[in-house]
């Protein structure tokens, strides 16, 4: 939704609010005969289609409009298919109405669209001009134009000296009459001589006239060329802003604009009727669209002119004194005349002012890389083919290496952790064997119980064993107590040969050998159930380094891609503060009126600006609170006085800097 878009919707709405009050002496039987009539239900049609409620679109297209116009029963062919009742007359001019707001909104959305790319002119001569490098880099951008220009002057002032020649008329070479005579009987090598003598003086004398060029430096000129076209945009965008100003201050009033400015007591007075409110209006459109592009005038003297050509209109009622049943005729004509003929004429002239003063084209400024490019297309050609294999391999190998980074670190991690989240015994982080502690410790129980039935008097210091005492040594060796063979053990330590050939030695120690691996073993099944019990854990930090770098790289791509939505919002606050900027400065530079408001230039400024803001804020705000900014944008753009909006810039600044910084 835009600032034009809710102008019309209130303006349409203001229509739709005027009563036929006047239509006293119509009596109903009348009334319903006319409802009845296809003239009536014609006119009901068009009005309908250009409500602002009823269209799909707030603003209709200018052909749209202009067909809807041309095919109205508007314009009769004979004169007894003219209206002839009140009621057919009060349709007519609500028909008239309508499309007037429509034309309306279709002109301030011409100036809008008009005044919001003079900025990135503006901007571009600010940077050639801002150092003599972006100055050179202007002029051999422009060179082959200045070339071109140069070259069909001199050959237009020696196509013309050729022709004085040939007529008979005065030499272009400074050559008499006797050289004319020779001339006749000439040979090629003379008439060439002749040709490159009366170019030669051509030249001369352009530089001649170019004195002032000649004795600038290149980059000097190129500088003054730039400052007279940055001069000429601006006063470009001055105009543009004092028309948009006028028609959005003084267009369409109805009733006043509820302001003691008194301009609105320009364009209709508190007693004036409704109809002549439109009929006004159009007039209004009609001037400023004839002297809006006028650039040798002040801003001053184009509005004067304009409130002055609307008081002079010969077509307006006032001055025409016309009957009632015309009046709608000659609006409908004048509409379909800024439609057809104004608003094409402006746009082109428009477009030929942007082009000759903006910035130059992008052929213009890119013709050098790529001029560079195309020279060096063969030698690229070359490269490429030459390394086709080697490039078409790093290609084979970057997708192999994507493919297996994919599956290795990512796929696989994560159907581990699903594999431990779902208990899968595949999926079981150990150390070591599921049964190995269990084996290695009935072994040593086997052991140690061996030696005592075979060495009791060594292991118990008794002449035997019995099944009590193998179950008690049994239940000590799952405890870990080994004490029989440690008695044992360090009995034949005493005499280490003897006990190594005669005694348990040897058999003691590999029994302790069992007991140390046991033991080892023990120590590694806690560290398992601990590594088990983190298995999860451990599998997220698998998955982290591959989910990470896919992470990066998805963003990398994006961010290139252009398709990174918070650069994108980063972007737009960015702008949105320049423009909240430039609104401060419109308010603080301005030279207001005895009211305290807005004159029509700085209004105008304003006004694109808020539009600019409504546009880049839709993508940020949320919805709920992009209504309260439309209505602090509505604060900021009606009249209001300057403190008044001041006040509401600094709400917006306050209030949305959240999402606008």
């Amino acid at each position: 939704m835009s600032l034009v878009a809710d102008q019309l919707r209130r303006l349409d709405a203001q229509l739709d609010r005027i009563p036929f009050s006047h239509l006293t002496s119509y009596d109903a039987t009348q009334t319903s005969i006319d409802l009845n009539s296809p003239r009536v239900k014609e006119l009901l049609k068009i009005i309908k289609t250009l409500s602002t409620s009823s269209a799909s679109q707030t603003v209709l297209p200018a052909w749209q409009l202009h067909l809807l116009l041309s095919h109205s029963t508007l314009f009769p062919d004979t004169p007894e298919e003219a209206s002839t009742s009140q009621y057919e007359t009060e349709l007519e001019w609500r028909l008239v109405s309508k499309a007037t707001v429509q034309v309306y909104g279709i002109i301030l959305d011409t100036l809008l669209d008009q005044i919001v790319p003079l900025s990135d002119h503006i901007w571009y001569w600010d940077d050639a001009l801002s150092s003599p490098t972006y100055t050179s880099l202007y002029m051999v951008q422009t060179s082959p134009i200045r070339l071109w220009a140069w070259t069909r002057e001199v050959y237009n002032d020696s196509k013309a000296r050729l022709q004085q020649y040939a007529s008979g008329g005065a030499s272009a070479t400074g050559v008499g009459t006797e050289f004319n005579a020779e001339s006749v009987q000439a040979g090629v090598s003379q008439r060439w001589s002749r040709f490159y003598g009366i170019v030669k003086q051509t030249i001369r004398d352009r530089s001649l006239a170019n004195l002032q060029q000649t004795i600038m430096s290149r980059v000097a000129i190129c500088q003054s060329e730039a400052r007279r076209k940055q001069a000429n945009l601006r006063r470009l965008r001055e105009m543009t802003s004092s028309g948009l100003g006028v028609l959005i201050d003084e267009g369409l009033v109805f009733g006043g604009n509820g302001s003691d400015d008194g301009k609105s007591d320009i364009i209709m007075s508190a007693n004036q009727e409704w109809k002549g409110v439109v009929e006004r209006s159009v007039a209004l459109m009609d001037m400023v669209l004839k002297n809006v592009l006028a650039l040798d005038v002040g801003v001053t003297d184009f509005e004067d002119k304009v409130f002055a050509g609307v008081e002079e209109d010969p077509e307006l009622s006032i001055q025409a004194e016309e009957d009632e049943t015309s009046r709608p005729i000659i609006a409908a004509r004048r509409l379909i005349d800024l439609l057809e003929v104004q608003l094409p004429d402006h746009l082109t002239a428009a477009q030929m002012l942007v082009a000759e003063n903006g910035r130059p084209s992008r052929l213009v400024r890119y013709w050098l890389p790529a001029t560079a490019l195309l020279f060096s297309s063969t030698t690229i050609l070359r490269i490429v083919v030459n390394r086709r294999e080697a490039m078409l391999n790093w290609i084979r190998d970057l997708g192999v290496t994507v493919r297996d980074f994919w599956f290795n670190w990512v796929i696989d991690p994560v159907r581990k952790v699903v594999g431990t989240i779902r208990h899968d015994s595949n999926s079981e982080i150990a150390i070591m064997s599921r049964d190995s502690l269990k084996a290695d410790r009935e072994s040593l129980e086997r052991m140690v119980v061996d030696f005592a039935v075979d060495r009791p008097s060594a292991a118990t210091g008794e002449p035997s064993v019995s099944e009590s005492q193998v179950a008690e040594i049994r239940t000590k060796v799952r405890e870990g107590d080994v004490t029989p063979i440690l008695r044992a053990y360090e009995k034949d330590l005493r005499s280490p040969l003897r006990g190594t050939v005669r005694g348990d030695l040897v058999r003691t120690l590999l029994i302790q050998v069992q007991k140390t691996k046991v033991d080892i073993e023990v120590a590694m099944s806690g560290i398992d159930s601990l590594l088990k019990s983190q298995e999860l854990v451990f599998g997220f930090v698998g998955l982290t380094p591959g989910i990470l770098v896919s992470i990066g790289v998805m963003q990398y791509l994006r961010g290139v891609l252009g398709g990174r939505r918070g650069f994108r919002e980063t972007r737009k606050a960015g702008r949105c503060v320049r423009v909240l900027r430039n609104m401060d400065r419109i308010l603080s530079e301005a030279r207001p009126s005895p009211n305290n408001l807005l004159p029509y230039k700085d209004h105008g400024l304003l006004v694109s600006e808020v539009h600019v803001l409504r546009r880049l804020a839709h993508g940020i705000l949320p919805a709920d609170i992009e209504k309260d900014f439309l209505e602090d944008l509505d604060d900021l753009a009606n009249l209001k006085g300057i403190p008044s909006q001041l006040r509401a810039l600094d709400r917006i600044r306050w209030a949305y800097s959240r999402w606008l910084r």
